[in-house]
């Protein structure tokens, strides 16, 4: 990817801005990449930000809860849109081996949010160097999107969204080649729910299960019922899929266990199936368990709305993308996986691309693998398509 085929839709800015703090952007990354944080402790990566952007001459502001930073930029009147970019590491030991590896025992950025968080500080400095701006931006830097149900509803209570008219993400895509950006219309992501459930019985011995409540046979009866139930109910075209993560009960073959735990998640592509969701849930593991003689808690947690990205807001963003050669713009999947940029779009229009982060070469790795790693060129190539939002317009309506 030479200089000479990437476009510069802010007329020279960013163009500028990169030749010459290329490597304070890779810089950035490898420092947060190497002091991971987990959810809601990203203090360490909150000052880094708020001392870069106070050094650019801004005005950040933490949100009130101590990690996260919200900060505002360009004109104050008329349109803003927003940028954000997400800060949390996950509890996941790294094995990359890079100079630069996570010096936290078991923590690691193994879902590519230090690249996250290096390309909004770099779109932050080089839309502060530019004389103007043609709308009004709002950055967040938001803690705890690896946490259900996500701490960008700590941002939208913390009123990042108010005077807001639309907003932009990114997220790190080892499946596209560096150099791209997958695009979507309607929906990019799942919502996601996790269920435990917690059965009790007399118990006895095995011998004699008439005797008593099966426990075991019980919970079988639903780690295959449920799910399988959940599909003649739901169309299938949502997109749903139930699965099981953790069954316990008992220890000895022939006494049949007084308490069960099963732990599983339910996600959806559709709104309004989300919606209705744990009703369904729990009718059904009602209807499974009457008969058995078991008693048992159902304790439903709802995560994350599915992330459904606006039309016009995808236009924009794609028309960013565009600049950076013929083949930037990607197709890309609707993800079974969470995230909480979701709840932005609860509350105003927007859209999130897939920044393509794999260098051609290697295997495709995860995202939430302790080797997974990413082509540094991604992070001029977020910045310019997250910046170049700012400059493109839209031919359909306002940025």
């Amino acid at each position: 990817m030479t200089q000479a085929e990437i476009g510069d839709p802010s007329g020279g800015v960013l163009d500028t801005w990169l030749a010459t703090h290329r490597d304070q952007l890779i810089g950035w990354r490898r420092h947060i990449h190497a002091h991971p944080e987990l959810s809601r402790q990203e203090f360490a990566t909150t000052e880094l930000v708020m001392a870069e952007l106070t050094a650019l001459g801004l005005a950040p502001r933490r949100f009130p809860l101590g990690t996260g930073v919200v900060c505002d930029l360009g004109p104050s009147t008329g349109q803003r849109i927003a940028l954000r970019a997400d800060m949390d590491a996950l509890p996941i030991a790294e094995h990359t081996g890079l100079e630069f590896s996570s010096t936290v025992d078991g923590v690691s950025h193994s879902c590519g949010h230090d690249a996250h968080t290096a390309i909004l500080l770099g779109t932050a400095a080089a839309l502060a160097s530019a004389p103007d701006l043609p709308v009004g931006v709002r950055l967040v830097f938001q803690p705890a999107e690896e946490v259900m149900p996500g701490g960008a509803l700590d941002a939208v209570a913390a009123g990042v969204t108010e005077g807001v008219s639309r907003i932009y993400a990114l997220h790190c895509d080892p499946r596209l080649p560096v150099g791209s950006v997958g695009l979507r219309v309607g929906a990019l992501t799942s919502a996601a729910d996790h269920i435990e459930l917690q059965l009790r019985s007399p118990g006895g011995h095995t011998s004699r299960p008439h005797l008593t409540g099966d426990l075991v046979y019980a919970m079988g009866a639903v780690i295959t019922g449920l799910p399988g139930i959940l599909s003649r109910r739901i169309d299938p075209r949502s997109g749903t899929v139930m699965a099981w993560g953790a069954a316990h009960a008992g220890n000895a073959p022939n006494a049949i266990p007084q308490e069960g735990m099963l732990r599983g998640t339910v996600r959806t592509g559709e709104h309004g199936t989300w919606a209705d969701m744990e009703p369904l849930v729990r009718s059904i593991i009602g209807e499974i368990l009457a008969p058995l003689r078991v008693s048992y808690d159902l304790s439903y947690f709802r995560g994350v709305p599915p992330v459904i990205n606006d039309p016009l807001a995808v236009q924009v963003l794609a028309a960013s993308v565009a600049t950076l050669g013929p083949n930037a713009i990607a197709d890309t999947p609707q993800s079974p996986g969470g995230e909480d940029f979701s709840w932005y779009l609860e509350q105003v229009p927007g859209a999130m691309g897939r920044l393509g982060v794999w260098n051609g070469l290697g295997p495709q790795l995860d995202l939430h693998q302790p080797t997974f790693d990413i082509d540094e060129r991604a992070l001029e190539v977020g910045v310019r398509a997250l910046a170049g939002v700012v400059f493109v317009g839209s031919p359909g309506g306002p940025t």
